[in-house]
């Protein structure tokens, strides 16, 4: 069928159910690109975990030029024909069920399930697990972590020591060994690699591995660079160019009450010479905090994070224009009688209206918080165009060292110093928060951004921005005074959906340096 005969039935269609942008659909059919759905999906929320759980990509599925990443909810549909992303309502189905309850957690921690590669017609068995194992009763400390490796018409597994709580404890990497997972399988030139993570948290922890299996010679290689000993790797995807190896991990560290926590970002990892480099969001052109999946396809690197997704041509990535980024966006559609808006989220009288205009253009959402953990009552943060100002006393700038001891030094992936925006990345015109860059921090109060305690009875402190773009107007020991370019309404007056759109950066005319260089040593 060709394009002529088409249109007429593209135009029935239409009308019928509403399509908004009849040249995207024209194209799609042109390009054998999947067609956008009627509308936008629904982002519902329920607590702040809401926006790490719905916007992190949990498998990447590739075929004729359409690339499909899946998170709980929603699918994320590149077509390669015309470069465009369209967002649908997702039907993710896992592998390997979670545990349903408490009962079935404590069973897999005792006899954890051996998982399956499949390679030249026969049946791999593997696993990880601590030794000796201290579940269900803790009667006896975990020593080590190992790996179990049944091969073909094998009876008894291979049991290999991947590394021990006192090589852990020499790492300064936790005290007591935390339960390690596989978190991805490649096979790559007739071998298995595997990745290893450890839980964190609460004195919990391990040491980053990649095992290596070769399939000729029967033989287990532990790789386990000193930079990444205290990363959690949450994927693993290999590149050969001539003769070398490259592993690409997808990083992150976690902590009590925080599972998504900022760590080395995107790492490329040379088998060959043992070279190691980061990309960041602080260093590089990362959309995000924290990478969840990734995928290799011919020359390109996709890397899927908790605030969108990138292509990257991986044997290029230090030029900049091999990047092209698209970030997650939250919107919704204004009331016409208008919409009040507040200074901060527990504030009770609201600092003006706005109303949707002639243009009905939809409001960009931020984020949600609750006003108190015992209602559901809470607020959205949206976009503002003009801007609030706070003050924030007591509360200024330091060196990290001051925050911590002297001998702490500054991880890459942190702000220069230590201040209350301190998880706002500069941009070149102003400081942004991606989505993944709150901590959740479920212990402590909950996410916090440019706030204070102003009432102790609260449960929530005064937040004032959780995401909003910042100007810092001006920061000393004592006090920081910022303007922000958002605010918050009441959650019932909107009804968010999910885009995904192409990065925005400054014009190279606007570029600026970044403001807290003269606050630092470094």
């Amino acid at each position: 069928m060709n394009l002529k005969s088409i249109i007429p039935f593209i135009s029935l269609t239409w009308l019928f159910v509403g399509c908004t942008n009849l040249q995207q659909f024209v194209d799609n059919a042109e390009n054998n690109c999947p067609s956008p759905p009627v509308s936008h999906p629904k982002f519902t929320v329920k607590q702040e975990g809401d926006f790490f759980e719905k916007l992190k990509t949990l498998n990447i599925k590739v075929s004729d030029n359409i690339i499909t990443f899946q998170t709980q909810d929603y699918d994320f549909i590149f077509c390669d024909d015309n470069q465009t992303f369209i967002t649908k309502k997702g039907n993710y189905q896992p592998e390997q069920k979670p545990a349903k309850n408490y009962e079935e957690a404590i069973k897999e921690l005792v006899n954890p399930p051996y998982q399956t590669i499949d390679w030249q017609d026969k049946t791999y068995q593997y696993r990880v697990l601590l030794y000796p194992n201290p579940f269900p009763d803790f009667e006896v400390e975990a020593e080590k972590v190992i790996l179990e490796l049944i091969i073909p018409e094998a009876e008894e597994p291979q049991k290999h020591t991947l590394y021990t709580l006192k090589q852990v404890k020499q790492k300064q990497a936790g005290i007591q060994l935390g339960v390690p997972k596989i978190t991805a399988s490649v096979i790559n030139n007739n071998q298995f690699y595997w990745s290893v993570s450890s839980e964190q948290g609460e004195g919990n922890g391990g040491i980053a591995t990649i095992v290596n299996y070769d399939t000729q010679v029967d033989k287990i290689n532990i790789i386990q660079p000193s930079q990444l000993a205290k990363q959690q790797i949450n994927d693993l995807q290999i590149s050969n160019k001539d003769t070398e190896i490259i592993l690409w991990l997808a990083t992150q560290t976690s902590g009590e009450g925080n599972p998504y926590l900022p760590g080395m970002g995107l790492i490329s990892y040379n088998l060959n010479n043992q070279s190691l480099k980061s990309y960041h969001a602080r260093n590089s052109n990362l959309v995000g905090i924290i990478p969840h999946k990734l995928e290799i396809e011919k020359d390109k690197l996709w890397v899927a994070t908790g605030n969108g997704i990138c292509q990257i041509q991986w044997q290029k990535i230090e030029q900049k224009n091999s990047w092209k980024c698209w970030q997650f966006k939250l919107q919704a559609e204004l009331l016409t009688e208008g919409l009040d808006i507040y200074k901060s989220l527990l504030n009770t009288n609201p600092e003006t209206t706005i109303n949707a205009g002639e243009n009905n253009k939809p409001v960009e959402v931020l984020w949600w918080s609750p006003q108190d953990y015992e209602r559901e009552k809470g607020r959205y943060e949206i976009v503002y165009d003009s801007d609030f100002s706070v003050t924030l006393e007591n509360s200024g700038v330091m060196e990290w060292k001051e925050r911590y001891d002297k001998e702490y030094k500054a991880n890459s992936w942190e702000a220069m110093v230590y201040w209350p925006g301190k998880d706002w990345l500069w941009n070149g015109n102003k400081f942004i928060r991606p989505f993944d860059g709150v901590s959740l921090n479920y212990f402590g109060g909950g996410p916090g951004g440019i706030s204070t305690w102003k009432n102790p009875d609260k449960q929530r402190p005064e937040i004032y921005t959780m995401r909003g773009e910042l100007d810092l107007i001006k920061l000393t020991k004592n006090s920081t005074t910022v303007k922000y370019y958002s605010g918050w309404v009441d959650d019932s007056l909107l009804d968010p959906y999910i885009t995904i759109v192409p990065r925005k950066k400054p014009n190279d005319n606007d570029i600026q340096p970044n403001p807290l260089k003269k606050f630092s040593n470094n």
